[in-house]
């Protein structure tokens, strides 16, 4: 009978230093995915950043094309001006 007990009070100490082990390692791992969890967050931050950013570049380049096809639109039109003032001017010269 004792014999039963020992290996009763064995495995009692056996199960009792798992659930330490365990509960060790719950900590640790908790405390792991805490750590992850702050760095998933960092993250999301800079991304939401560069996006923003990317975005607003985006929103540039869009107004930059705009732009440089409006000044594209008035020099051709001074063109035409020039042109046409050359030709009032000729014919000026011409009633002269």
């Amino acid at each position: 009978m004792d014999d039963a007990f020992d290996r009763l009070e064995e495995r009692v100490r056996s199960a009792a230093d798992l659930v330490q082990r365990l509960r060790a390692d719950k900590q640790q791992l908790e405390g792991q995915a805490a750590e992850a969890r702050a760095r998933l967050a960092e993250a999301e931050k800079k991304l939401a950043a560069l996006e923003k950013e990317h975005s607003g570049a985006a929103e540039r380049t869009r107004r930059l094309d705009g732009l440089e096809r409006e000044l594209d639109g008035l020099r051709q039109e001074r063109d035409e001006v020039r042109a046409r003032v050359a030709r009032l001017v000729d014919l000026l010269d011409t009633l002269e």
